[in-house]
């Protein structure tokens, strides 16, 4: 018989400190609440610092890559879980590595937010109305190498923190846009800040953006029956392709990589791109197929890509 979590032994949920990531913690609560009719009071929610906070406040202006790369932000986290001082830990899955350390495992996926990028400017308007010359910034390298291959008179410069921080740089006039995901506004409530949804079509969002994953131990039969009255298996179809294709690349904060699968019916569309980290090329190209067999579609489109772009097509210039 499963135990469930009670005011005098609840179940703590590990996550990070940020505004979101809090907000993402919260959402996974209130859906174990409502999923099995619990109190708040039988949960916890753990706050964790992690190697990645404290190196963001550090070295606010260097890229990720040169910081250690998307485990700095899940590393303190994994490990608490590991130790039992948590008993599962809520993750943005796009700023998850492809694989979990032994022990963990990752099969739990809240219903998936809006995929899009957002381009965000005080003054309003899209992309395409920045004049030439305009100061973009952002931590992303796959935002960056979209943005210099598709506005290559663009200036780029180093932008990271989270919303507020970002904002008060555009109001200092650090840049004059600079990107985030509408996911996550979504999820903080952010509705009337200016900002412009941007079609996948003109730009390939980041793998399992919008998702949120709750990673557990691999031997809790009780949590995994918790967790899987709220796995939503549509995002996990959609997760399973984009993350073989990411996966099959070697994806990191080091390689611009796009990625986006859809559910059409029992099909899967997925769509995928590689670009050289200055943006000077990048290769796109879609698959389609039966939504079960995602992982295989994610493998073969990666190795497709990388057929076409050849050896060295990541290496910085």
């Amino acid at each position: 018989m499963m135990t469930m979590p009670s005011v005098t032994d609840p179940l703590k949920i590990g996550t990070r400190g940020s505004p979101l990531a809090l907000a993402q913690a919260h959402e996974t609560r209130a859906r174990l609440m409502a999923a099995h009719g619990l109190p708040e009071a039988a949960f916890e929610i753990v706050v964790i610092k992690t190697s990645g906070d404290n190196a963001a406040l550090i070295a606010a202006d260097k890229p990720l890559k040169e910081l250690g790369g998307k485990g700095l932000f899940t590393k303190e986290i994994e490990e608490a879980l590991l130790a039992g001082r948590i008993d599962i830990a809520v993750h943005s899955m796009k700023d998850m590595p492809v694989e979990q350390p032994e022990g963990l495992v990752l099969d739990c996926y809240l219903p998936r937010e809006d995929v899009r990028d957002a381009f965000v400017h005080l003054g309003g308007g899209s992309l395409a109305d920045l004049t030439q010359g305009a100061v973009v910034g952002s931590s992303s390298l796959r935002r960056r190498a979209q943005l210099a291959n598709r506005r290559p008179d663009l200036k780029l410069v180093e932008f990271r923190g989270n919303v507020q921080t970002r904002m008060k740089k555009l109001s200092e006039g650090v840049a004059d846009a600079t990107f985030l995901a509408m996911a996550g506004l979504n999820r903080l409530g952010m509705a009337d800040l200016p900002r412009t949804a941007i079609d996948p079509e003109d730009m390939l969002p980041a793998v399992a953006q919008g998702a949120i994953g709750i990673e557990r131990r691999s031997a809790d039969a009780a949590v995994a029956a918790l967790l899987g009255v709220i796995h939503h298996g549509p995002t996990g179809l959609r997760l399973a392709a984009e993350r073989a294709f990411l996966a099959t690349l070697d994806g990191s904060c080091e390689t611009p990589i796009a990625g986006l699968a859809v559910l059409e019916g029992d099909q899967l569309w997925l769509r995928g791109e590689i670009l050289r980290p200055d943006g000077s090329e990048a290769i796109s190209g879609e698959v389609r197929g039966p939504a079960t067999e995602g992982a295989a579609l994610g493998e073969g489109l990666a190795r497709e890509l990388l057929g076409r772009a050849g050896p060295g097509f990541f290496d910085w210039r």
